[in-house]
This record gives C-alpha cells, sequence and structure tokens, in this order.
C-alpha cells in the first residue's frame, strides 16, 4: 500500500506536468507492454512530451483547480495521459503513429486550451502539420512572389542575350 508521503509526491510531480503542459492527451494503454510504453514514452520525450500511466485518483487530485480538470470524468479504467510541453500536434502525432503501428490502445480524448476534446477531435489534431511543417508552407510562401520576380528577371535576360547572339551570328 502506498504511504501517504508517496501519493503526495505522485500527486506534486502529475501537478508539475501539467502546469507546463500545452496539450493533454488521454490514452487506453490496456495490452501495452512494459516496454512499449517505454518506447511510446521515449518518442515523445524526442518530441517534447511525456507519457505517463498513473493512478486515475492521483491524477484527478493534481489536475483539480487547473485547465486540464475537465479530463476529470474521462479518468476511469486503464488510462495514461500523453502531455506535450512544447508543441501541440507533435505529441498528438506521436500517440497516434504508435497506435497505428502497435495495433493495441485508443485514444479517449484530450485537452487543449481548457477544451475537451474528443477522441476524434484528438486525432485529427494528429493529422495537423507540426510547426516546422507550417513555418515551411509560410516562408515558401514569402519567398514564392520574390522567386517568381527573380525567374522572369532572368527570363528577360536569357531571352535579351539569345537576341543579341542571333545578330551576331547573322552579321558574321
Amino acid at each position: 500500500m502506498a504511504t501517504k508521503a508517496f501519493k503526495s509526491e505522485k500527486i506534486d510531480e502529475i501537478k508539475a506536468k501539467v502546469e507546463k503542459a500545452q496539450v493533454a492527451i488521454l490514452t487506453e494503454y490496456k495490452g501495452y507492454s512494459v516496454d512499449e510504453i517505454t518506447k511510446l514514452r521515449r518518442s515523445l520525450q524526442k518530441e517534447g512530451g511525456d507519457y505517463m500511466v498513473t493512478k486515475n485518483t492521483l491524477a484527478k487530485i493534481a489536475i483539480k483547480g487547473t485547465e486540464y480538470e475537465i479530463l476529470a470524468d474521462m479518468l476511469k479504467g486503464p488510462v495514461a495521459i500523453a502531455f506535450g510541453y512544447e508543441d501541440q500536434v507533435s505529441p498528438a502525432k506521436a500517440v497516434s503513429n504508435f497506435i497505428k503501428e502497435s495495433k493495441k490502445g485508443v485514444i479517449l480524448g484530450g485537452a487543449l486550451d481548457g477544451k475537451l476534446l474528443s477522441a476524434k477531435e484528438a486525432e485529427d489534431l494528429a493529422k495537423l502539420p507540426s510547426k516546422e511543417e507550417l513555418y515551411a508552407k509560410i516562408l515558401g510562401s514569402i519567398n514564392s512572389p520574390a522567386s517568381g520576380i527573380a525567374n522572369s528577371i532572368n527570363a528577360v535576360m536569357a531571352q535579351l542575350t539569345r537576341a543579341m547572339a542571333a545578330v551576331r551570328d547573322q552579321k558574321a
């Protein structure tokens, strides 16, 4: 049986993760081996997140008074929480990809910006492009007009050069 000090320490640990999280995704981990959970945790850590399996009662106490308190009703059964600290999309992508690969578990829902996400909304979040992809698209959009102008100027210069070469060849 866990001591009161141990439980208090776990609650503080969960609170610390909740306070710095930008997104929380709830998953069912039923059927996962310890190695599979560790693999998922490592992939989330690479993406700036974490995966936590904990007692639901301790998690409910830890999230009380935070924007993630809306998840309390979903904390039933074998549930784990994936937190995203740097990005809202990457943790959802990592969890979704892991579930597809392992063919075990499901996304139950999540919370983002104080709003409850259904399972479908959490899966849709995983389908969004990452920050890096969005930055690349924005930079491409910004760079596109400049590239078009540069290509147009180069085309005019190339035509002028070809015309001058043709005139030179005619006179020779």
